[in-house]
């Protein structure tokens, strides 16, 4: 048996496999494009390793796309036959039946057998982050903050993961409202693991939630590195970046981020396609004209609309229906959300697909034809649920902002006024430009209605 970077037994034999492995859990910290690589040369040296298969599964079924879902099945297939054939260690078959839970339909249960691994062995750091990255298509921030401060004081300086967990921890610190520590931690997670893009990117989620786009555009300049090696997750930090540009009211900075890297590459990862949606919607509220860029999202959208994955995947991919005018397949979404709404026990996600899923796909769906009042009421329906929608305050404020100029079109001005309260205060009490406009736009409604005589929502 070979011991691996954190002084963990694991069944590999061969020395370059426990090395390729070790490059693989480092490389999944990191966001990295090699990450694949790397575990496609563990399963090659040595195809009797069960763990090497059943994360190959895992990775599969966080890509949300129902085409992976039957690799990874055949993924735990063989972790099982490993299992039955090999020596696997009770921490390595944690991971086997985690995968299981999830094809299962619970990924909560994969989050539980993360967690017991953790709990006898803390230093295992693929195990915490596939615990924190499952955690966050759930929607659970308090339970990816629990999570990472139970760990911290098992790593030490010794331990090659330390700043991959305290960028984790800093995007716990930020999604439960910590922004002054969640900087402290990115910025100590970054100075330990350079290419930590998780960790820089919660410190541009700290600038976002403070509203302070400026200071966000300072951090991520000359930090390229930190992400270049990453991904699709680059797409990502280079969609904060965007937004930081559109707060700016830097509209042209925007649309170049946005062709040369938020879509340079028309990928079809749900990921990618929510990035580009809801920048491009973002840039609509604003009466900014996006040309043709929403066809090639539809294009790609269309063709996931029976996925049934993840809500948060569906969601974006009917907003690129709605922005490019893909009518029938608009239909064909909503259509499968009202039957998976009514597959409530069948499995956790099709939970999410109702509530609030379907309410909140009826809001986007009234948006795009221009029927407010019926946005509103769905939307606003949808709003105290959508933490389960999974993703972070930054994504789901696309939602918030749709919810609030729905209501201000539909005339209900008082109720989107105490939205953008509530948005203000989670933000720490600041004003982005998004809010201040808003807010002149409802006192300038009131007082037209004023004028006119005109009762509020009529």
């Amino acid at each position: 048996m070979r011991i691996d970077q954190f002084g963990y037994e694991t069944s590999l034999s061969s020395p370059e496999a426990a090395l390729a492995w070790d490059r693989t859990v480092l490389a999944f910290l990191a966001h990295a494009a090699a990450t694949p690589d790397h575990l496609g040369k563990v399963l090659s040296l040595e195809p009797g390793f069960a763990v090497g298969h059943a994360v190959k599964g895992l990775f599969c079924m966080m890509l949300g796309r129902s085409e992976m879902v039957e690799t990874a099945r055949a993924a735990h297939e063989a972790a099982q036959l490993c299992v039955r054939e090999g020596a696997p260690l009770p921490r390595e078959t944690g991971y086997v039946r985690a995968l299981g839970a999830w094809l299962e339909g619970r990924p909560s249960g994969t989050v539980r057998e993360m967690e017991a691994i953790l709990t006898r062995w803390p230093e295992d750091a693929l195990a915490m982050k596939i615990s924190h990255a499952t955690r966050f298509i759930l929607g659970d921030n308090k339970g990816m903050r629990a999570s990472v401060e139970a760990l911290l004081p098992a790593y030490d300086a010794r331990n090659p993961a330390r700043g991959y967990l305290f960028g984790c921890h800093a995007f716990a610190l930020e999604e439960t409202g910590e922004y002054g520590r969640a900087e402290t931690a990115g910025r100590m997670g970054l100075s330990l693991a350079a290419d930590d893009a998780w960790g820089l990117h919660a410190v541009a989620h700290v600038f976002d939630m403070t509203c302070d786009s400026r200071a966000g555009l300072g951090w991520l300049e000359g930090r390229e590195a930190a992400w270049s090696h990453c991904n699709n997750f680059r797409y990502h930090v280079w969609w904060h970046k965007a937004l930081m540009h559109l707060d700016q009211g830097e509209i042209d900075a925007v649309f170049h981020l946005y062709d040369t890297e938020v879509r340079r590459d028309h990928t079809d990862d749900f990921r990618d396609i929510s990035n580009g949606a809801s920048l491009l919607m973002r840039l609509e509220l604003e009466g900014i004209d996006v040309g043709d860029r929403w066809e090639e999202m539809a294009e790609i959208s269309e063709r996931r609309t029976g996925d049934a994955c993840l809500i948060f995947a569906d969601l974006h991919y009917l907003l690129a229906l709605i922005g490019g005018g893909h009518q029938s397949a608009i239909k064909q979404l909503l259509a499968r959300l009202h039957d998976d709404a009514k597959r409530v026990g069948s499995c956790e996600m099709m939970a999410r697909m109702a509530n609030p899923g379907r309410s909140a796909a009826m809001g986007l769906e009234a948006f795009g034809s221009g029927d407010y009042k019926t946005a509103f009421l769905n939307l606003s329906r949808a709003r105290h649920s959508m933490q389960l929608v999974g993703g972070s305050h930054a994504q789901r404020d696309l939602f918030e902002r749709l919810t609030i100029d729905a209501g201000i079109k539909g005339g209900f001005l008082d109720e989107a006024e105490t939205i953008l309260k509530e948005r203000s205060v989670r933000r720490a009490g600041g004003l982005d430009r998004y809010a201040s406009t808003r807010l002149d736009l409802i006192a300038e409604t009131r007082g037209g209605w004023a004028e006119a005589g005109r009762l509020p929502a009529e």
